[in-house]
């Protein structure tokens, strides 16, 4: 199973789609890992700088991540930067579904938790910590400390445990 716990990187936008998560011109890549340094290369987004992403483990964001072309490549680069979360308000659902077949999580939050995410943490040296036992995700800093509960299906846990969809598959047919 993936790792779930890191340091956050707050992309402050809805609509991030996957041609800015990994740019059309190089899907002839043929391997995950040769996508690592391209992820969020032409993002939109006021103040990012292609440094951000160094260290960081988890992506909250706002809504719609992830729309645009139905591509396997947007989490594949995720994936090769070691982020396995997403957090957001919602979730384009092929990009969503996508995640979980990787053995990646991306998770709802509702507008509310996001905005109270995004104005107590944003711009800080965040942490995120995911008890997937207990769908608790407790977000920190040095100074400020607090736990969201979250929700995901019972089959998206399973794709989660098993690794991915291939994993999945594998075990039970």
């Amino acid at each position: 199973m993936k790792k779930f716990s890191g340091q956050v990187l707050f992309l402050d936008r809805s609509d991030i789609n996957t041609d800015e998560i990994i740019p059309a011109r190089y899907l002839t890549e043929i391997s995950r890992q040769a996508l690592k340094s391209y992820l969020l290369e032409d993002i939109n987004l006021e103040g990012f700088k292609l440094g951000d992403i160094k260290d960081k483990s988890i992506i909250i964001t706002r809504a719609n991540f992830g729309c645009g072309s139905s591509r396997e490549h947007a989490p594949w680069a995720l994936e090769a930067n070691n982020i396995n979360l997403v957090i957001g308000e919602s979730f384009a659902r092929i990009f969503r579904q996508n995640m979980f077949n990787c053995g990646m999580m991306a998770v709802e939050l509702s507008a509310v938790d996001i905005d109270l995410i995004f104005k107590q943490f944003s711009g800080k040296n965040t942490f995120l910590e995911t008890d997937l036992e207990k769908n608790i995700f407790t977000i920190k800093t040095d100074k400020t400390k607090k736990e969201m509960c979250f929700k995901i299906s019972d089959f998206d846990r399973s794709l989660v445990y098993a690794g991915g969809w291939l994993e999945y598959a594998e075990k039970k047919y």
